[in-house]
């Protein structure tokens, strides 16, 4: 087998996987593949119900249906069996359902406990008591040939290993540390993060253009990177953690024919970086970043060090310090032109009477750099009790009943000195002007969405976010200056648009005339008469010009449409629900 130098960065790091070998890694990815260890193949062997258990963190559905099925496709079982449940298998299954690897290639590759560990928790006691178990609890349990000798001899997993469908490179496998469900006790400070629903928010929300350079910050186990490099020729990827980058090297590895990569020849595409955030970067500049960074407000102590923090989500900074400094920083690390995509947390002041829906922009407003263009939706809000809760279970670290109190004390103690009422969560957006197209005043746009979305949401954000931009501007497209050019354009009303009339029994005029977007960012519209007039004639016979000019004639205008009234439409088009034809 041809090794890559040891120096390889990050191939060899302690206590994580290891990519020193990657002809020995291609020879897992053939090997998962031709066992079936695919999502659509763990999902027809367990069944839906069972995998939507196990997606909530309930792997008892998965044991049972394994265990009445397991016997129709022996070498997926046990694969799902070792990577999926956690759960201690037969060395010999293991070598028969990863025929090449095997074993001891993946004892080789770091991807398994030493058999000791693996033998002292499942014991031939417990293996055999599990034989008669209804759900098949414990070791994969295939009939006869699973028991004796070999039964004696347990491995078991260090890392969680499943199948990932994406639309861009097709099924990808990917690596993290296991999950609370699949260890006891609770989880590494050092713990790497697989996927999860903030890192499918961000891939679902970040736009796919073609770009030279794009760096991921906060990479984890690598899952913004898989999608980067579907179109962005060289990506640069940072963490804090050496772990967590020797994963990301691991994952990419095993995908790289996927991901259209030379496997021995990882760097001429993909660059890891230690460090904290941006400092690994620092004067460089990148057309696309992405981040999902550590963003969770954690109480500080004066007496912590850096090992008791739980570093995949805790950046060691006060409240939301962390996020608002990186906020601020990112455009010195963007291209001319280049754009930005984020999560994070904010905290919202505990203000009387304040509606924290209303108020919760007035604080990021003060992180956007002079310049910068900016998107801000917030997505959640929780209150403080709830956001302690949300985290602590997170961490499992109710697991240590009188450690979990008084962590929650120091959450509570923590928001309550700077005056924490609340705490949202939402998706960022910043951009940099073009050369030669600086403004003054960048458009910049916050607003509450709490409602399901469609996703994923990209290349809707991508297209309004452009309109939006021509509009600000004054600026049709084709290059015509003046606040009104878009007057002198031809709209029709969006396919999945519907307009709602309510009003009480027997009155003539309806009371709310509401326009709802079926698919975006579903918004739903409150009209006035006037602007639900204008939308009823949008057909994309007649300019918005002429339509104005028809309405003030029916209705008496003196001086022309009112501005609110302008304001009213520019929005409609600028959100997609009228669309110009």
């Amino acid at each position: 087998m041809t090794d890559l130098p040891a120096a390889a960065p990050f191939s060899a790091v302690a206590d994580s996987p290891r990519s020193q070998d990657p002809q020995l890694v291609l020879d897992l990815h053939g090997d998962l593949v031709n066992s079936n260890f695919t999502v659509d193949g763990v999902t027809d062997l367990l069944g839906e119900r069972a995998m939507d258990a196990w997606l909530r963190e309930q792997p008892v559905p998965a044991r049972v249906a394994l265990y009445r099925a397991g016997e129709t496709q022996p070498r997926l079982a046990t694969v799902i069996a070792l990577f999926l449940l956690g759960d201690a298998v037969p060395a010999a299954d293991v070598d028969a359902a990863l025929p090449t690897v095997g074993a001891a290639g993946l004892a080789r590759l770091g991807l398994l406990e030493d058999r000791a560990s693996a033998a002292r928790t499942f014991s031939a006691a417990n293996i055999s008591a599990n034989n008669n178990r209804a759900d098949g609890h414990g070791a994969v349990n295939r009939g006869p040939e699973s028991n004796g000798a070999a039964n004696m001899d347990l491995v078991r997993a260090s890392v969680d290993l499943r199948p990932y469908s994406t639309d861009v490179a097709g099924e990808l496998y990917v690596v993290s540390d296991l999950g609370a469900f699949q260890r006891p006790g609770v989880l590494r400070r050092d713990h790497v993060l697989g996927i999860g629903g903030a890192s499918l928010t961000l891939v679902r929300s970040t736009e796919r253009r073609e770009v030279n350079t794009a760096l991921d910050v906060g990479t984890g186990c690598g899952i913004q990177t898989f999608h980067l490099l579907s179109h962005a020729r060289h990506v640069t990827a940072t963490d804090l953690s050496d772990r967590a980058l020797a994963t990301t090297r691991f994952n990419v590895l095993l995908n790289a024919r996927a991901l259209d990569l030379d496997p021995f020849d990882l760097e001429a595409r993909v660059t890891l970086v230690q460090g904290s955030l941006l400092e690994p970067v620092a004067g460089q500049e990148f057309d696309l970043v992405v981040s999902n960074p550590p963003f969770v407000i954690t109480p500080r102590r004066s007496d912590e060090t850096d090992e008791e923090r739980f570093t995949y989500r805790d950046g060691g900074m006060a409240g939301d310090r962390l996020v608002s400094e990186l906020i601020t920083a990112l455009p010195t690390v963007l291209a001319p032109g280049g754009t930005a995509h984020l999560l994070a947390n904010w905290e919202i002041p505990d203000t009387p009477e304040a509606d924290p829906e209303k108020t919760w922009s007035e604080r990021v407003a003060q992180w956007i750099a002079p310049g910068t263009g900016a998107w801000v939706i917030q997505r959640e809000i929780q209150d403080v009790c709830e956001y302690a809760e949300t985290w602590l279970r997170d961490a499992s670290q109710q697991r240590d009943l009188e450690a979990y109190e008084a962590a929650y004390r120091d959450y509570v103690a923590d928001f309550t000195s700077r005056r924490v009422g609340w705490v949202g969560f939402g998706m960022v957006r910043l951009s940099r002007p073009e050369t030669g197209r600086q403004e003054a005043e960048p458009l910049q746009i916050f607003e509450h969405i709490d409602h399901p979305i469609q996703q994923p949401i990209a290349a809707t954000l991508a297209e309004e976010w452009l309109r939006g931009e021509v509009l600000y501007r004054g600026e049709a497209a084709s290059g015509v200056v003046g606040d009104d050019a878009w007057q002198d354009k031809h709209y029709d009303v969006a396919q999945d648009v519907t307009e709602e009339r309510h009003s009480r029994p027997g009155a003539e005029d309806p009371a709310l005339i509401l326009l709802r977007q079926g698919g975006g960012l579903r918004r739903t519209v409150v009209l006035s008469s006037e602007a639900a007039g204008f939308v009823g004639v949008c057909d994309g016979e007649l300019t918005a010009r002429q339509i104005l000019t028809a309405l003030g004639s029916l209705l008496g205008w003196e001086d022309g449409p009112s501005e609110q009234l302008l304001r009213e439409i520019r929005a409609l088009i600028t959100h997609g629900l009228l669309v110009e034809v």
